[in-house]
């Protein structure tokens, strides 16, 4: 009954066996092997974007910062909602990378920005002239950081109003797989095609081992981008190692198949969730991450049987037991019926 994150799980049986199939022998380094090339490609079809800078990185926030700092000038601000993993848990990261510009929060009560919201800020913003930061890059995330995720109309509405003044939009797709299954949606359709300059394709929290593509389909900025991946420290000598998790990831599309199996398991969560007059969400479930709301008692009998999840608005053990307190909970690919059934029959007591 672990629930806590999509990072926690184990890799997926494909990858370790991909990783184990090119350790045997030699291959040029720091990306100039024939497994490298092959992903790029599989990826290049798999977005519909033959001609997009296509390159690897360990990690989500090495890949959020990268493209970021790739498209944004020192002396700009960029524009994200207040819960967006930028924002909340890299570290100042991306202004570190960027060298120095900033990240203006965006108005989004459910982790999603809206057209009127971004505008709001854009005109806060950029006219103050020399005095002030000048616009920089929009970065949505989808699923967001509270398990919603952006309609392609959503995404095309905040591409209109990014391409109005003239700026790119990043997207952090961190669960990309996630939302393309819930969605019912190609890569192009919710990338290049919805107006979406560079895509952060995840596939850590699917199963791989750790791995994010950066996806940028103007290759006018592939250049740069590899001399600050480089400088960055992120240009893996064995590269040939994030190669094979990501093409096992693509091969026979295991990506969608794990995210689909992550997205059905949390479907049964909510399920089993509604329906109680304790427990309501705090925002809608569309993929694979649940906030629900529920009294202090409850909370610290789920986690007393050994459920295990994260509990935010205080500490779980103090205070008054009628406290309503929000719990997340993640599911995975790996996660059973099992752990699923259990789980539940401690909720229903």
């Amino acid at each position: 009954m672990f629930f806590a994150s999509d990072n926690s799980g184990p890799v997926h049986p494909a990858i370790l066996e991909s990783l184990s199939r090119v350790n045997a022998g030699y291959a040029m380094g720091y990306g100039n092997d024939p497994y490298s090339a092959s992903v790029n490609d599989k990826i290049r079809v798999a977005f519909e974007a033959p001609e997009a800078a296509v390159y690897l990185v360990p990690t989500g926030t090495a890949a959020n910062s990268l493209i970021l700092a790739t498209m944004t000038k020192p002396w700009e601000t960029v524009f994200c909602t207040t819960m967006a993993h930028i924002n909340c848990d890299e570290c100042n990261a991306p202004e570190f990378y960027m060298g120095g510009a900033k990240l203006t929060l965006v108005e989004a009560p459910d982790a999603k920005m809206t057209p009127e919201t971004l505008r709001a800020s854009l005109e806060a913003e950029g006219n103050r002239g020399v005095h002030g930061p000048q616009r920089g890059p929009v970065s949505i995330t989808t699923v967001t950081e509270r398990g919603t995720i952006y309609s392609l109309e959503e995404i095309r509405a905040i591409s209109a109003v990014t391409k109005e003044y003239g700026l790119k939009l990043h997207l952090d797709g961190a669960r990309f797989a996630n939302a393309i299954v819930a969605l019912g949606l190609t890569p192009a359709e919710m990338s290049w095609k919805a107006g979406v300059d560079a895509v952060s394709f995840g596939g850590t929290k699917n199963g791989c081992m750790g791995v994010e593509a950066c996806v940028i389909f103007d290759p006018a900025l592939a250049w740069e981008f590899e001399l600050r991946r480089k400088r960055a420290a992120h240009l893996f000598s064995k590269h040939r190692f994030l190669a094979a998790q990501m093409d096992a990831y693509l091969d026979g599309g295991l990506w969608t198949t794990l995210a689909r199996a992550a997205n059905a398991a949390t479907g049964r969560l909510v399920d089993g969730l509604k329906g109680r007059n304790d427990i309501r969400f705090a925002f809608e479930p569309q993929a694979n991450m649940i906030f629900f709301q529920a009294p202090r008692a409850l909370h610290q009998r789920l986690l007393g049987a050994g459920a295990v999840y994260y509990v935010e608005d205080g500490d779980v053990n103090a205070g008054d037991p009628a406290g309503i307190l929000t719990g997340r909970l993640v599911c995975d690919w790996s996660m059973t019926s099992e752990a699923i059934d259990r789980f539940l029959a401690l909720l229903a007591g």
